[in-house]
């Protein structure tokens, strides 16, 4: 669906004040947004049905959850890879890629269309390069497939599985990769580049038109990029630090944005009531189930 440059208004749907909102994903079977906040730490699910909100307190900080097929979800965290059965209170580590990189951390994940997990490392301080992503394999094995990245962030799959996308914030450039069905990664290839009045992309997704929408730290929006690189839509937010995105609803036509608080001012927060709320916005776009952890 043609969107141009459409630009569309999201209000606010959980004021949360999460210090760092990231990591939205659309549960179908419970109809249900999950997100963590990985300063806290802190893991919430805002119920479709009913607007309930429930919130976890994990044992460590985590960027991003994706549900498995057997139940649960499977973790990217600070310690390494984890599993995790929140009714049971259960929270177990698979294992640390980096025990030799104890100031990385995992930041952002999503699951490809064969079932793997995908996850991103950065330096927590932001200050050295040492970055890589990985592919968490159903078997709970890993392999690392790139790295060098100072800030990366937001995997992204086309909907037909065929291409990656992934970036690194700090740089302001968004990559692509080609990737088989036999999960062999192209070369990175550079998809986006933004100036500083843009702000920096963070996490992001794709809709069932093949197109990206990033989330725009320091940007005050999310906008939308054909698989050419034309902008072609944009989603206005009233907070400074829009973090991530994700399609979900009955339908999949809304478009859950997470943000976060840490970093601002005091004359920031008052000027921003919502920083680090949930927002949600009807791009008149619907999005693509994202398939879970096959693990």
């Amino acid at each position: 669906m043609p969107l141009n440059d459409t630009i569309f208004a999201a209000e606010a749907l959980v004021s949360c004040a999460a210090a760092l909102g990231e990591g939205p994903v659309w549960v179908p079977q419970e109809q249900a947004l999950y997100w963590v906040d990985i300063r806290a730490p802190r893991i919430w699910r805002w119920q479709w049905a009913d607007g309930g909100v429930q919130q976890w307190t994990p044992p460590w900080r985590v960027g991003a959850i994706a549900p498995r097929a057997g139940g649960g979800f499977v973790a990217a965290t600070e310690a390494g890879f984890a599993l995790i059965d929140l009714p049971q209170d259960r929270f177990d580590l698979i294992d640390d890629p980096e025990p030799d990189l104890p100031n990385n951390r995992f930041n952002d994940g999503k699951v490809d269309r064969a079932g793997c997990f995908w996850a991103g490392t950065m330096d927590d301080a932001e200050e050295k390069a040492s970055g890589r992503l990985y592919r968490l394999e159903p078997g709970l094995s890993w392999r690392c497939l790139d790295q060098g990245y100072l800030v990366s962030n937001g995997p992204a799959f086309s909907p037909d599985g065929a291409t990656l996308y992934h970036s690194d914030s700090a740089l302001r450039e968004v990559y692509r990769f080609t990737l088989t069905s036999g999960g062999k990664l192209g070369a990175r290839e550079l998809f986006l580049r933004f100036g500083g009045e843009d702000g920096y992309p963070d996490g992001m997704t794709t809709d069932a038109d093949g197109c990206l929408w990033i989330a725009f730290w320091d940007g005050s929006c999310i906008r939308r990029f054909a698989p050419d690189g034309a902008p072609c839509g944009r989603i206005e937010l009233p907070v400074r630090r829009p973090t991530s995105c994700a399609f979900g609803g009955p339908g999949l036509d809304h478009l859950f944005i997470t943000s976060a608080r840490t970093g601002l001012s005091a004359a920031d927060l008052s000027a921003q009531p919502l920083a680090g709320a949930l927002f949600v916005a009807q791009p008149q776009v619907g999005g693509v189930e994202q398939p879970p952890f096959a693990g």
